[in-house]
């Protein structure tokens, strides 16, 4: 034991009255130390210098003894605790904090074989000298994110798991029950009650449960089963969310809409976060209107960063697909599922496979008229939607090393649209400058090692590089945008975690003010997060004058800027902004955004109401555009900047949707057509 932090009349008492120690191992791949836990024949206050930090002791990584800190209401005192039968006197209700120990820094600068980037975060994470492509391992989990879609699944299987009435006040709150007492974690809980019989739940305190057994078998099965044993096993209290400082929840997908079970949803966010006091939830309140409260924040996968939640080196995990957008500051990111988020919440530790890793090398300068979206696009299509399935994608080379951050953040958000497990761009002076002011946190960045081993590597001529869009309805389905030139939409939508941030909109004001020129379809604008919004309102445009993006969009008779949310981009409750709605016939109910007068009331648009579903589906284009027969208006065809064209994506089923740049976005919006954005800005 680190005497150092102990007082010698402790020391000394651990010498004379410890009657017996039951050594417990837990081969836990996450802590390289064994834990060991005391059994006293009587529970005495003993005082102990220096005072302690107020989360707890703070014991070395090293120390092969976990320590409970008991506080009463009057003072503190120092306890080593086991399972074994305590029959003298207790206090009958004790608060505790627990001392876990700290994950050491990552040795992996020196490993035996040489890594990838992944590689060594998830070893750094699992505490392995090494790693190899396949090994399966612990991670710990640096950054949990949620949001109101997959949020409230999490929450429901996380209280099912470990404890309907969890709170995550950072404490254990222990009780007596016949003298006996013993407290673990509600995960392991469940399998120790289907392995052992008698175990009790007793009620602590109003609105908390705590487990109280001491059976003979107690130590025997927790020395003999689980090969995995959380870091703290016997210390978590039941449904305890493993750090309430590492979990972020941002509704952002379903919000603004009159919509009760979507606003059930932020509703369960809103009260999980209350109740287990998280620090980092972003809500948003005011929903009657459609504006954002000045703290909300936006889109989880912008406002991450933004708010300093990314940082190289670490492992930060979400429960959506485009989480791997973080991978740009040199972390490990990926999206899960709302079973192993719940598992995430109750131990901070998931089971991951080691991906292989795909090179993608981007040399060459950057031409005027392309951005990142262009890139990851021309990758998506070269590999196909299955060409990077479980596999991480690494982006190097001159081309990446003078990217944004902003960009860096589109090269990784589209990996998923691969099958990419994680994307993955190396730290740099770029990365450390955004990230000034933005975390306190330090962080290690890592690197390639020069010997790592790669599945593939792709090279890419970035300057001989053309603005491209992938068709309906697949991101791999690549095509030059001059060649789409005769393909006729009937609006534009800006926005999202891909094309939804401050750099999207500039580029976008930038094609407009180029032109002059109006808009001739209806374009949307949503920016990413509240950040974003306020840029787009206050930032001048280079070039412009001293004009806003706001400005230029108003004088190209853009929509007005709404407020940050995820918007169409995935569908969404009917009267989610943008939506591409169905066409229903009671009022000529074309899209909300449509003016009704396109057809009169006199029109033989009357007897749409009579086409039958089956009769609506067969009406369209030669091109494949879906329409109106009777007013030859297009009703759902359009040129975005999110990262997925699906059918029914954006809300209507039979909707073509072409995945494009913001300069390209722009420029179909000037036209009316899919446009290459060289028409206006060479």
């Amino acid at each position: 034991m680190a005497s150092s932090l102990l007082s010698p009349s402790f020391t000394s008492f651990l010498r004379t009255k410890v009657h017996s120690m039951v050594p417990f191992y837990a081969p836990n791949p996450q802590v390289s130390s064994s834990f060991t836990f005391f059994s006293f024949s009587c529970f005495k206050k003993l005082h102990f210098s220096p005072p302690l930090f107020s989360n707890g002791l703070a014991l070395p990584h090293t120390n092969p003894f976990f320590l409970l800190l008991f506080v009463s209401q009057k003072d503190l005192s120092l306890y080593a605790f086991s399972s074994q039968r305590c029959f003298k006197a207790v206090p009958k209700r004790i608060r505790c904090s627990v001392a876990a120990p700290q994950r050491q820094p990552s040795t992996t600068g020196s490993v035996r074989t040489a890594m990838t980037m992944t590689e060594k975060i998830l070893a750094r994470a699992s505490e392995k000298a090494e790693l190899s492509p396949g090994d399966n391992v612990w991670v710990n989990v640096d950054i949990l994110m949620t949001h109101d879609v997959c949020g409230p699944g999490s929450i429901g299987i996380f209280k099912k798991e470990f404890g309907e009435d969890a709170k995550s006040t950072g404490t254990l709150r222990m009780v007596r029950e016949k003298n006996e007492f013993f407290v673990l974690s509600g995960w392991e809980l469940c399998r120790f009650r289907s392995h052992v019989r008698g175990s009790s739940i007793v009620s602590a305190e109003k609105g908390c449960k705590m487990i109280i057994t001491f059976l003979p078998l107690l130590e025997s099965y927790l020395a003999c089963s689980y090969t995995y044993v959380a870091h703290r096993v016997i210390l978590i209290f039941l449904g305890l969310v493993w750090d309430r400082e590492k979990l972020v929840i941002i509704p952002d997908h379903y919000i603004f809409t009159s919509d009760e079970r979507a606003n059930r949803n932020v509703d369960i966010l809103r009260d999980f976060c209350q109740e287990q006091n998280i620090k980092y939830f972003y809500d948003i309140k005011d929903l009657s209107n459609f504006k954002a409260n000045p703290d909300y924040k936006g889109v989880c996968h912008v406002a991450l960063a933004q708010e300093g939640h990314c940082r190289p080196g670490e492992v930060l995990l979400g429960t959506d697909s485009h989480t791997c957008t973080a991978g740009a500051f040199g972390q490990f990111a990926t999206g899960i599922g709302n079973t192993d988020a719940g598992f995430v919440l109750g131990t901070g530790k998931l089971l991951l496979k080691v991906p292989p890793t795909l090179r993608f090398v981007l040399d060459g300068e950057m031409p005027d008229y392309l951005l990142s979206k262009d890139l990851i696009l021309q990758i998506i299509g070269e590999i196909s939607v299955a060409g990077a399935t479980y596999k991480a994608m690494e982006f190097v080379g001159t081309t990446v090393e003078s990217l944004t951050m902003e960009e860096r953040m589109t090269l990784c958000n589209m990996v998923v649209e691969a099958g990419g497990k994680n994307g993955v761009v190396p730290a740099d002076s770029t990365t450390f400058k955004y990230l000034e002011g933005k975390t306190s946190l330090s962080y290690e960045p890592v690197y390639s090692d020069q010997e790592a081993r790669f599945l593939s590597e792709y090279r890419f001529d970035v300057s001989k590089l053309e603005p491209v869009v992938a068709k309906p309805h697949s991101p791999d389905n690549r095509a030059l945008a001059r060649e789409c030139k005769d393909v006729k939409i009937n609006r534009v939508y800006i926005g999202s975690c891909t094309g939804g941030k401050t750099e999207d909109f500039m580029a976008a004001a930038k094609v407009f003010l180029a032109s002059g020129k109006k808009v001739k379809v209806p374009t949307f604008l949503v920016p990413a997060t509240q950040k974003v919004w306020m840029d787009v309102y206050s930032i001048p445009v280079p070039g412009s004058g001293g004009k806003t993006c706001s400005q230029i969009f108003e004088e190209a008779g853009c929509d007005t800027p709404a407020s940050p949310s995820c918007g169409a981009c995935l569908g969404g409750p009917k009267d989610t902004y943008a939506r591409m709605n169905e066409p229903q016939a009671s009022s000529l109910l074309l899209p909300h955004h449509l003016a009704i007068d396109k057809c009169s009331s006199n029109s033989p648009c009357v007897t749409f109401i009579l086409i039958t579903l089956m009769e609506l589906k067969n009406l369209g284009t030669e091109s494949g555009e879906s329409s109106c027969e009777l007013c030859n208006t297009n009703y759902n065809v359009c040129v975005s900047t999110t990262n997925r064209n699906f059918p029914g994506r954006m809300g209507h089923k039979e909707g073509q949707i072409y995945l494009a740049s913001p300069y390209t976005a722009a420029a179909s919006a000037l036209t009316g057509y899919v446009t290459d954005p060289r028409e206006f800005l060479q």
